[in-house]
């Protein structure tokens, strides 16, 4: 009976440390991995930064990446299409203001067309 629930806790351990988790990003966002990728997500008002970076936070050049991030506004779903801009950083317009912490998620597609995508609750 022990050992079953020595198991039991392990394999729950296991599998919490698995999932994707949100931190606090260095540019004020949250962070959450997309894939083999790790993506901040950073609204203000309008406008939509996604910061990417490697296993090992370092930062991934943008140039070539594609993305859209899926935010829930008010109960609804608002569609923002993401671009490269400076950096690391891929940036977009919505229709609305967001807030600061919306939930949602971000997909990526990389220069070699390989897709990821971030959930942010």
């Amino acid at each position: 009976m022990i050992l079953t629930r020595l198991t039991l806790v392990a394999g729950l351990l296991a599998a919490t440390t698995a999932y994707a988790h949100e931190t606090s990003g260095q540019h004020g966002g949250r962070v959450t991995d997309a894939g083999k990728f790790h993506v901040e997500l950073v609204a203000k008002g309008d406008t939509v930064d996604v910061f990417v970076s490697d296993e090992g936070q370092k930062p991934v050049p943008a140039a070539g990446f594609k993305g859209t991030a899926i935010l829930v506004v008010d109960g609804k779903p608002a569609r923002v299409s993401l671009e490269p801009a400076d950096g690391n950083r891929l940036t977009g317009k919505a229709a609305m203001a967001l807030g600061a912490s919306p939930k949602g998620a971000v997909q990526l597609t990389g220069p070699d067309g390989a897709t990821a995508s971030g959930k942010f609750n």
